[in-house]
């Protein structure tokens, strides 16, 4: 913790940057893809089998992440990946990630995110991506 205030006083947000990343962190999805994506990045697909929520949702979810300057995208032919922001952009993030970490450490949902998420590393990205173009 002491790290993280040290760093907080090296570099301050601007008000802006502190507001759009409270407002993000103001809903339990957006907390849960933050968490989901501390471990390494991942498709727009698997992070809509790991939540359980409608391709939609997930994506404006994803949005105000990316407009909050959390989360970085990559597209890699029809695929969108989504990764926390990293470089010299990255210093609310790291601050953000450090403190959930801490306050989530024994969150059941957070929990069963990461095993799920680890079940959906193992499926085929494109026949996920496809399944779950036929439910929608």
């Amino acid at each position: 913790m002491k790290n993280s205030a040290a760093r907080l006083q090296t570099k301050p947000l601007p008000l802006r940057n502190l507001l759009q990343i409270t407002k993000a962190l103001a809903d339990e999805q957006r907390v849960r893809i933050i968490m989901l994506l501390e471990e390494g990045e991942l498709c727009v697909c698997q992070l809509i089998e790991v939540l359980g929520l409608a391709p939609s949702t997930v994506s404006k979810h994803l949005s105000i992440l990316r407009i909050a300057g959390l989360l970085d995208c990559r597209k890699d032919g029809r695929w969108a990946y989504y990764r926390l922001v990293e470089g010299e952009d990255a210093e609310g993030c790291k601050l953000v990630v450090d403190w959930l970490r801490q306050a989530l450490a024994d969150d059941k949902v957070i929990q069963n995110d990461r095993a799920r998420r680890a079940e959906v590393l193992d499926s085929n990205v494109e026949e996920l991506c496809q399944r779950q173009r036929k439910a929608c």
